[in-house]
């Protein structure tokens, strides 16, 4: 006869949950390794130089004080999502950790047209822009599925060390596992917005240097 789990162990297994939740962001993680696996083993694989697509709701996790759009942090966290599903859909992450780098946020810039409504339907475009030897530069548009109305658009910088993105690409644009492969694929003239934006994140870290030059005796 099989015996009941006893009340002590259950509360031990509510108490350890929601432990984890309120010291971790639980939520995002899970969500994560979702959209990981999905990505990963589901989803097809996509050249280098295609634009993926995210899907995604507006919750109420999403809403700022207001109760009716999304919260405007929530934008970024949500590119994290649709990030992870562009690096692993053109092997971009793996041909990094294959040449020992990594990658992390340089910078963010994002410009907010219209909001996204509560329980709005709503997908995140990805694709490169531009890149040099040190950066890779992405864009991210969130567009509404019942007008197709472009909601957003976020441009970031992927900082990558101990490798060089200039072969990171040229690699994935050569890899002869890839069926585009044989097409001639040019790296994109530098777009002026990402071309201004770069002066402006220039400009912004030799101020800086020069402030911490100016303040030591």
């Amino acid at each position: 006869m099989v015996k009941c789990m006893p009340v002590s162990v259950l509360l031990a297994v509510f108490i350890f949950i929601l432990i984890i939740y309120l010291l971790t962001e639980l939520h995002y993680f899970l969500r994560t390794l979702v959209c990981y696996l999905h990505s990963k083993f589901i989803k097809k694989k996509l050249d280098i130089l295609d634009t993926s697509m995210y899907s995604s709701v507006c919750l109420t996790t999403d809403v700022d004080i207001l109760l009716f759009h999304m919260n405007n942090a929530r934008y970024l966290r949500e590119v994290d999502f649709a990030r992870t599903d562009f690096y692993n859909r053109t092997h971009l992450w793996q041909k990094i950790r294959e040449h020992g780098g990594l990658v992390y946020q340089g910078a963010t810039l994002i410009r907010y047209r219209r909001f996204i409504k509560l329980f709005a339907l709503y997908h995140i475009t990805s694709r490169i822009v531009y890149w040099d030897k040190t950066s890779i530069y992405m864009e991210h548009r969130f567009i509404t599925k019942c007008d197709n109305f472009v909601r957003a658009i976020v441009y970031g910088k992927q900082k990558l060390v101990k490798c060089d993105a200039e072969q990171i690409i040229t690699e994935l644009m050569k890899d002869p596992a890839n069926k585009k492969a044989s097409k001639v694929r040019q790296k994109p003239e530098c777009p002026p917005e990402i071309r201004l934006w770069i002066e402006s994140c220039n400009e912004s870290s030799r101020k800086l240097r020069q402030n911490v030059c100016d303040n030591v005796v």
